[in-house]
């Protein structure tokens, strides 16, 4: 794995490309240096080795050092959002394929659910509420997005050498691509997923868990009317069987959240979740 590392020298930082290396005598990883970069506020792409120019992470590290990269994915980010939506919103599913494998050429695909993909869901859902677009359009765009995260996920390649996470949501919510979402990008993270996203009743998500046995749960909630359900849900989980229950979603935004048995995840970036997840 590469990255960049910073050295702060009085007022200033600077970078250096760095690998791990696992020490097999000391059964631990080091890190070597590839290049030295030089300043952070002047390091530009072509000052990383071919090999390494278009690893995400690197891209991503790099933006947050260099002001014209960070003006660069301000920019694609925002473009971005721009096409989803009005290819969402169209049905082509073929171009919305097109728009993440174009982003991810540069930033990673934790950047693209987070920046890219939430917030323009977020929008859509807006739109249909205060009547700016109808409600066949918003179903539309609902179906497409659950369509690309699930193209997404069958790229994907990981090996499942984690924690069994067991994704659902409570009795008559019918919202499922957040749970889609968080199934895709923690397997991307080496989870084994189950994902229950579509409403059913209490006892079959409980006879499920005694069946297979998950590490944890995670609850997603989007709207605010199925607060009250889902802290029901969490209750009878937790009275079940003794396991970490998290929960978390778009109506965990709300100004009035109920008081739940498990633990609540704040609105936070992706990338969060598996930190999280290690902390059970």
């Amino acid at each position: 794995m590469v990255y960049l590392r910073a050295k702060k020298v009085k007022s200033d930082q600077y970078l250096y490309l760095v690998k791990s290396v696992w020490d097999s005598k000391k059964s631990t990883s080091k890190q070597e240096i590839i290049k030295y970069l030089g300043k952070a506020s002047e390091v530009v792409k072509d000052d990383i080795p071919i090999d390494y120019r278009n690893d995400p992470k690197v891209l991503s590290a790099l933006s947050a050092y260099n002001p014209k990269d960070i003006k660069k994915r301000e920019d694609a980010t925002k473009k971005s959002k721009q096409q989803l939506y009005k290819k969402l919103t169209e049905g082509s599913i073929q171009d919305c394929v097109k728009i993440y494998e174009e982003y991810i050429k540069i930033f990673n695909a934790s950047d693209f659910f987070d920046k890219i993909l939430k917030p323009t869901m977020y929008k859509i859902g807006d739109d249909w509420a205060t009547g700016k677009i109808s409600i066949a359009t918003e179903h539309v765009a609902s179906n497409v997005a659950q369509t690309l995260v699930k193209i997404i996920m069958d790229q994907v390649s990981a090996v499942g050498n984690k924690k069994t996470v067991l994704i659902c949501v409570p009795l008559g919510e019918e919202h499922h691509l957040g749970c889609d979402v968080l199934e895709t990008y923690l397997s991307i993270k080496g989870f084994k997923i189950f994902n229950m996203g579509t409403s059913m009743p209490t006892e079959s998500i409980l006879s499920f868990i005694d069946n297979n046995k998950p590490d944890v749960v995670l609850v997603s909630i989007t709207l605010e009317d199925n607060l009250g359900a889902g802290q029901r849900l969490v209750k009878k989980i937790k009275d079940h069987v003794d396991m970490p229950v998290l929960i978390g979603g778009y109506a965990l935004q709300a100004k009035k959240i109920p008081k739940f048995a498990g633990q609540i995840i704040p609105d936070c970036g992706l990338e969060e979740v598996p930190k999280i997840l290690r902390k059970l």
